[in-house]
């Protein structure tokens, strides 16, 4: 491919490819798929993307694990359970994520629904002060607010930090983007257009065989150079391409 018009033709071939309910099989966007009320979809969603490292066979046991000791209605649980009753997750562990953080991420997300409004609003109250980055910003500083371990930071990206926040992207992506049969569109005060690309080894490694990313570390200015290139193609939806930069890097090795 020798212009920009033949890279956009392929990616919007291979994005279309890989945005179709076929990829929910085979993704850790399927747990989140198991249920239909919206408060459900958002916590198991957000869990979810927590987990996404590694073999996903063993992200999507993981996360089936930690939804049936929710009894499989993650709402409910941590609405009504009492705090003592939170701490279903002695045990779990899963890579460098074990019981220790698994629980306080249960005990701040029942704060976050019990006192914050959700997970949406928190996401909006940032989103609102200048964008997906301060949405991000805000995000971390509620969910960390709950006198978490120290170890637990790790796993709860800080852009001031310069981390690509991959996961935190990827969540965005599923509860924002519309009209998609993989992602859910569920929160519309957020725009498609302001959207951050999840960049991992897969997506970043494509991009650099593009031309579309110049940058070698994986980390946010990385993502925001990224973006700002797909946007060129795509500004009302720049992460439709997330599809076919991850498709080309996970399954044709590109």
């Amino acid at each position: 491919m020798t212009n920009t018009s033949e890279i956009v033709d392929f990616l919007n071939d291979k994005a279309s490819h890989y945005e179709a309910r076929w990829f929910i099989d085979e993704d850790p966007v399927q747990i989140p798929h198991l249920f239909t009320k919206k408060e459900d979809i958002e916590i198991a969603g957000f869990l979810t993307a927590t987990l996404a490292w590694g073999q996903r066979r063993m992200i999507l046991k993981a996360c089936r694990q930690l939804m049936e000791r929710m009894e499989m209605s993650p709402y409910d649980f941590l609405m009504e359970a009492p705090d003592d009753e939170l701490q279903v997750a002695d045990n779990f562990v899963y890579r460098t994520f074990n019981s220790i953080d698994a629980n306080y991420f249960l005990k701040a997300l029942a704060h976050i629904y019990r006192e914050k409004g959700g997970l949406q609003q928190v996401f909006i109250d940032g989103y609102r002060r200048g964008g997906i980055d301060k949405a991000i910003i805000h995000f971390r500083e509620v969910f960390m607010s709950f006198d978490p371990p120290v170890r637990t930071n790790k796993h709860v990206a800080n852009i001031l930090k310069n981390s690509s926040a991959k996961r935190l992207n990827m969540y965005l992506r599923w509860m924002v983007r519309t009209n998609s049969p993989v992602d859910f569109g569920l929160w519309r005060d957020i725009s498609m257009a302001d959207l951050l690309i999840p960049l991992d080894v897969h997506v970043g490694r494509v991009a650099q065989q593009l031309g579309l990313l110049s940058r070698k570390q994986q980390d946010f200015k990385a993502v925001l150079e990224l973006t700002g290139k797909l946007a060129g193609f795509r500004p009302e939806d720049p992460v439709f391409y997330d599809y076919a930069l991850f498709g080309l890097g996970v399954y044709e090795k590109f």
